[in-house]
C-alpha cells in the first residue's frame, strides 16, 4: 500500500510525480536474445522515470488497440466505432513514440560524453519505430492523421493476422557498443551487462537533472557477473550518484567493497538481519 502524507494513493500516477525506479534483474540477460516486448518494456520504464504520463499514453494505446483486436476478430465492422478506437490509437502512439524518442536523444548526448558511464563502455541506444521516424519528417498531427488513415485500410489484413501492423507496440530498441561498434545482440553477456549498466547509470544522471530526483535503482546480481574491475568501477559509480540503490545478491563476499558506505542486510525467514560488519552510514 502507497500513501503519501499519509493518506492513500488515489492512482499510480500520483507515485510516478514524484519517484521513479529502474531495475536490472538476471532474466534481463537475455534481453538482445529475444523478443522486442522485452526490451521495449525496459526503454518504457526509462521513458516513465522522465515522463510519468508515458505510462497512462502505452496503457491508453493498449486498450483502444485491444478493443479495436476484439471487434476485428468477432467480424464487427462498425465503422464509426471502429474510427474511434483508431484515433485514440493514433493519438497515443504518436505521444508514446513521441516521448520513447525524446528519451534515447537525451540519453544519447549524455551517453556520447563518456563521463556518465566511467569504466563502462559507452554505449549509443537506437529506436525502431516507423512512427517515431515519422516524426523526424512531419509534425505529430499529421502523423497521427496518417497513422489513422493506415489503420482504417489495414482492418481486412489486421483481422486476418489477429493484431494491428502499425502503431507504438511495434516499437524496438537497439542498442550498440560504441568503443567496439557493435550491436548488442553480437556482444558477450559480460558485454551486454555492462551496456545496460552504462545505461542505467547516465538514465539516473539524465531523470536527477530534469526531475530534481534521481530513480531508486534496483540492481539483482549485477555485480556478481561483472569482473573484479568493473565491480569496484560499479561501486564507485553509483556512490557518486544522488540515488538509493537497492543491490541483492547470493554472495555477500561481493558486496565487501561497500563496507562503510552502505547498510548490509541477510535475508533469512523472518526477516532481514544487519550484516554486522557493515555500519550504518552517517547521512541517508
Amino acid at each position: 500500500k502507497w500513501r503519501l502524507d499519509g493518506e492513500a494513493l488515489r492512482s499510480s500516477a500520483e507515485l510516478a510525480d514524484r519517484a521513479a525506479a529502474v531495475w536490472l534483474t538476471p532474466q534481463m540477460d537475455r534481453l538482445f536474445q529475444e523478443g522486442a516486448s522485452g526490451r521495449r518494456r525496459f526503454l518504457d520504464r526509462l521513458t516513465w522515470a522522465l515522463e510519468p504520463a508515458h505510462a497512462r499514453e502505452v496503457a491508453a494505446h493498449e486498450t483502444a488497440m485491444a478493443g479495436r483486436n476484439r471487434l476485428l476478430a468477432e467480424g464487427r465492422r462498425d465503422a464509426r466505432w471502429l474510427a474511434a478506437l483508431e484515433d485514440a490509437m493514433a493519438r497515443h502512439s504518436v505521444a508514446a513514440a513521441a516521448a520513447r524518442r525524446a528519451l534515447v536523444a537525451r540519453l544519447n548526448a549524455l551517453l556520447a560524453g563518456g563521463t556518465a558511464t566511467g569504466e563502462f563502455p559507452a554505449a549509443r541506444l537506437g529506436l525502431a519505430c516507423a512512427v517515431s521516424a515519422a516524426l523526424d519528417e512531419a509534425p505529430a498531427l499529421a502523423v497521427e492523421e496518417r497513422l489513422r488513415e493506415q489503420l482504417a485500410a489495414s482492418r481486412a489484413r489486421d483481422a486476418q493476422a489477429g493484431g494491428a501492423a502499425a502503431g507504438a507496440h511495434r516499437a524496438d530498441l537497439a542498442l550498440t557498443h560504441l568503443p567496439k561498434d557493435l550491436p548488442a545482440e553480437l556482444c558477450s553477456t559480460g558485454e551486454q551487462k555492462a551496456l545496460l549498466v552504462s545505461v542505467v547509470l547516465a538514465h539516473a544522471l539524465l531523470i536527477g537533472a530534469a526531475r530534481g530526483f534521481a530513480p531508486l535503482l534496483l540492481l539483482d546480481e549485477v555485480a556478481a557477473h561483472l569482473d573484479q574491475r568493473l565491480r569496484e568501477a560499479l561501486y564507485a559509480a553509483l556512490s557518486a550518484l544522488p540515488a538509493q540503490v537497492f543491490l541483492t545478491g547470493t554472495e555477500s563476499d561481493i558486496f565487501a567493497p561497500l563496507k562503510g558506505f552502505a547498510e548490509g542486510f541477510r535475508a533469512t525467514p523472518s526477516g532481514l538481519v544487519p550484516l554486522a560488519d557493515f555500519r550504518v552510514p552517517d547521512a541517508v
